[in-house]
């Protein structure tokens, strides 16, 4: 019986690797790595991944799609505009104060 729940539980575990979940994660990755750099301009590289978390926890999916396209290279205006907008946000800000980062002056 042992032998049976493990592949079940593979099986299960497959089953919830939804692609469009798979890309929505990969396209998350791909733009907090450019979040990331962008907030290094402002604050120490450990603020930086905290308040990149609070970016990307606020961006829209299509804002998400957006800041995605700069990975690889190095973010432009346009980009830091879009940090920057996501950033004034109340819910950005709230979950930056709850991480213990200050505003981002800039």
């Amino acid at each position: 019986m042992p032998r049976l729940i493990a592949p079940l539980l593979l099986l299960t575990a497959l089953a919830a690797c939804n692609p469009q979940t798979v890309a929505q994660n990969i396209n998350t990755r791909a733009a907090r790595s450019v979040v990331v750099p962008v907030m290094q301009n402002y604050m120490t590289a450990p603020q930086a991944e905290a308040a990149a978390d609070c970016v990307i926890a606020n961006a829209s999916p299509a804002e998400l799609q957006g800041l995605a396209r700069d990975v690889g290279v190095r973010a432009g205006t346009l980009t830091v505009q879009n940090v920057a907008n996501i950033l004034r946000r109340p819910a950005t800000a709230s979950c930056m104060k709850a991480r213990g980062i200050g505003p981002v002056a800039g």
